[in-house]
């Protein structure tokens, strides 16, 4: 199978160099685009071997399966300019939320597929979030399927919680991230340690829990089951966090859905041709 990139910004990049180091492709499989060219040689120069092409078009007609790795808004024009190129049997992918595989069909003539990759996968981890176009055949998932399972694990997830899923595996490393930053810095400032120790620790700890998750060692609920003592600092500390956090992840997933609403408008005017 041969493999087209068009956009190699961050999750495009992260793509690549995952297909590569994980032997889902060879280099030569390769071919990736940026509008900014030297964006797409600075990733050759780090994947010796990736073929850079000129055009959209030129990604489309070399490869079997496109991966569409721009701007939301950025589709519909993208889809236009490339539909001329697209084959019957092409596969192409959309790693955006608001742009769906059913946006895809209705655009060009290929198959459409929604591929949510995750910033884990640059560690070959993590999901995958696929949802099939009504075109993608049995074979299709499975070599959909057998791609993404190189560096991931693949889940197929319906439509309709498209952006809750995205928020949990793909936009969640910048969530607890978030998180984990305000706690070292909470802990350099109540206390003594230093910032690099706290760094530190909290990267191993990071490590291990991921470690006692993935070995199925232990769930969320029987780990902090485990870590908490009846009376003991660590309930002091789980009793705070009760306390204080609230609503806070009810607030979160309603400013992302309506982020996600809006984001779906502006496609849709762009797909109706009004942006």
């Amino acid at each position: 199978m041969h493999i087209g990139v068009i956009g190699t910004g961050n999750m495009g990049s992260i793509l690549v160099e995952a297909f590569i180091e994980s032997r889902a492709a060879i280099p030569e499989e390769v071919v990736v685009m940026n509008r900014t060219k030297a964006k797409a040689e600075a990733l050759r120069s780090r994947v010796p071997g990736i073929a850079v092409a000129d055009t959209a078009d030129e990604v489309v007609r070399r490869s079997n399966l496109t991966f569409l790795c721009v701007r939301p808004t950025e589709m519909p024009g993208l889809l236009r300019r490339i539909g001329g190129s697209v084959a019957e049997e092409d596969i192409i992918v959309s790693i955006t939320s608001p742009v769906g595989p059913d946006d895809i069909e209705a655009s060009v003539s290929g198959k459409g597929v929604r591929w949510i990759p995750s910033i884990t996968n640059r560690a070959l981890a993590g999901a995958t979030l696929l949802t099939y176009g009504s075109r993608i055949n049995a074979e299709d998932k499975q070599t959909l399927r057998r791609l993404a399972s190189h560096f991931s694990t693949p889940i197929e997830i319906p439509d309709d919680v498209t952006r809750v899923a995205s928020d949990l595996a793909s936009a969640g490393p910048a969530f607890i991230g978030f998180l984990l930053e305000r706690m070292i810095r909470a802990a350099t400032e109540e206390t003594a340690i230093s910032e690099e120790l706290a760094v530190a620790l909290t990267t191993e700890m990071m490590v291990g829990f991921g470690a006692l998750l993935k070995r199925q060692i232990y769930t969320l609920k029987t780990l902090r089951q485990k870590v908490q003592v009846q009376g003991g600092v660590t309930g002091v500390g789980l009793n705070v966090l009760e306390r204080e956090t609230g609503a806070m992840f009810h607030h979160l997933f309603r400013k992302t859905q309506e982020k996600f609403k809006e984001d779906r408008e502006a496609v849709k005017r762009g797909f109706d041709g009004q942006a």
